[in-house]
């Protein structure tokens, strides 16, 4: 197997075990901090008690994917709306930080001469070290990181998008919502059939195409001048 593809699905497991309780972890601090104290047990790193099976295969298999819901309780916080809003929110911006995290390490990986010399040495000799390993897994990191953010933020029920979105919903639009609440779970459905199928191109896949854009902005615009300070790179 190619070592790009090797490390692409290395990527995805690691942010299944590690990022993804993260961000669901992220959902019950925020919650707690409001008040609500219903999935205090849902304030771990254990991995096994958030996975959800279909989520975790599509994070395997497309590099989006989702853990068991975090249940919260609006009545029980300080500031229903605002608190359910932020702990929506809580578990996309986790996953942001942990994509910023891996481009601080590929940053500094390029600022040393033994990272340089190992980027270089791929790509003009095909040569392949431990070190650009882990700057190429840093790289898939950040990717299905921000590819995470992206499609959670997707403004459609379970997905932490909605949370965020149902803050500015009036009441008579949550009534809506409510009322066409399996019309918008089967759209979801076909979503995420239409995305496992290929059927659109990544050029014109919306998500691919936000991914892709936060990945320039966080890594071209900012942490790639690090390396580039430190090598006088134009």
């Amino acid at each position: 197997m190619d070592i790009e593809v090797l490390l692409k699905y290395f990527a995805r497991a690691m942010t299944l075990l590690l990022v993804l309780p993260l961000h669901e972890a992220a959902h019950a601090v925020v919650a707690k901090a409001f008040g609500d104290r219903t999935s205090d047990d849902r304030i771990s790193l254990n991995p096994f008690i958030h996975l959800d099976p279909l989520g975790s295969v599509l994070m395997l298999l497309t590099g989006f994917g989702w853990a068991k819901p975090v249940h919260v309780e609006a009545r029980n916080m300080r500031n229903p709306r605002a608190g359910m809003a932020l702990t929506a929110l809580a578990g996309p911006v986790s996953n942001l930080i942990a994509a910023f995290a891996a481009g601080l390490v590929k940053a500094w990986i390029l600022s040393t001469e033994k990272g340089l010399t190992a980027v270089y040495d791929y790509y003009i000799f095909n040569k392949v070290s431990m070190l650009y390993c882990v700057y190429l897994l840093m790289e898939f990191l950040m990717l299905v990181n921000i590819g995470l953010a992206v499609f959670n933020l997707i403004p459609i029920p379970p997905l932490d998008g909605f949370g965020v979105l149902n803050y500015f919903l009036s009441y008579r639009q949550k009534q809506w919502v409510n009322a066409h609440f399996q019309e918008i779970q089967m759209g979801f459905l076909a979503f995420i059939i239409i995305l496992n199928l290929d059927i659109i191109p990544d050029s014109v896949n919306p998500l691919y195409l936000a991914r892709n854009g936060i990945y320039d902005l966080m890594w071209d615009d900012l942490l790639y001048k690090i390396p580039s300070k430190k090598w006088g790179w134009g």
